[in-house]
């Protein structure tokens, strides 16, 4: 795919760009994307997306043309020097009033299970399978045994990190949460909401 179809901004589906979509089906989606239009983008051919591109580097998506961004457990096989041009280029696709949804894992939640010594220990199960301390920190283990290399982690978050590097690339409104199984959620709008209830009702959809 060399890029988004021409279509009527008036008449076409609100647009989500999914980023290190994984396998078709693959993942969990709010219900709130359900009847949008969905661009999955990941690295990986074996995933078969719709757009083979590096998160850094998404020129076949035209600027101001995506609704909103989801980014679940992908920002953190990037280099740390490489997420500011990463989230540029997210903050490049959105439209004015588009948003991002970021979900990474949270370092500070699993620094207990490292200082204790149990980075072998199981912290939660997964669908792929169970997920260690050392899996959160490196990357999954049983995929990069397959030789899926590009599931190795590079960089990782802590609320300062993530929210200082979001702030970095002129997001109006960041709101910044934690998850169950021991993640970081980050809403990011380009521009901030009229009101506060719009940001409260953003933020019920997404299920944060």
């Amino acid at each position: 795919m060399n890029g988004l179809p021409e279509a009527n901004p008036e008449t076409r589906r609100k647009l989500l760009v999914n980023l290190g979509s994984g396998p078709k089906g693959h993942g969990w989606l709010p219900a709130i994307f359900a009847d949008w239009e969905q661009l999955r983008v990941d690295v990986d051919p074996d995933a078969a997306p719709d757009l083979i591109a590096d998160m850094t580097d998404l020129s076949a998506i035209a600027s101001g043309s995506a609704n909103a961004v989801w980014s679940a457990h992908c920002l953190e096989h990037l280099y740390l020097h490489e997420i500011g041009r990463a989230v540029g280029e997210v903050h490049r696709i959105l439209a004015d009033d588009g948003f991002l949804c970021l979900i990474v894992p949270d370092l500070q939640s699993i620094a207990g299970y490292i200082v204790n010594d149990r980075l072998h220990e199981v912290i939660y199960q997964s669908n792929a399978g169970p997920v260690t301390a050392h899996d959160m920190l490196f990357g999954f283990t049983p995929a990069l045994a397959q030789g899926r290399n590009s599931m190795a982690h590079n960089c990782g978050f802590t609320p300062t990190l993530l929210m200082q590097k979001l702030q970095e690339s002129r997001f109006a409104e960041i709101v910044l949460r934690r998850r169950a199984n021991h993640e970081l959620a980050a809403v990011a709008q380009k521009r901030a909401p009229a009101a506060a209830g719009e940001r409260d009702t953003l933020l019920r959809a997404l299920e944060l």
